[in-house]
């Protein structure tokens, strides 16, 4: 039987990786936002499709470029949280 706090320590730990895992995607996605917001203001261009490419673009780049270290970090917490605990060791 899971005692408590190996389970609300799996779950602390589960939602700080999927935290890290997702910093670089959100942070690509605000400055790709920013900038075409900015440049939208300053060139009173208000076009819909203008906001959403370079965000899309910007969070494809960022993850090609991060899919490693987010696949280590999976990987690590994976093996090294999650599978002792359904083994039972």
């Amino acid at each position: 039987m899971l005692s408590e706090t190996i389970f609300y320590d799996t779950l602390r730990q589960g939602l700080w990786i999927a935290t890290i895992t997702s910093v670089p995607i959100l942070s690509a996605a605000l400055f790709a936002g920013v900038g075409v917001g900015l440049f939208q203001a300053l060139t009173s261009v208000q076009e819909m499709t203008l906001t959403f490419v370079p965000k899309l673009l910007a969070i494809v780049v960022v993850f090609w470029m991060s899919m490693s270290f987010m696949s280590e970090t999976l990987v690590g917490f994976f093996q090294g949280r999650i599978i002792p605990v359904i083994t039972g060791g």
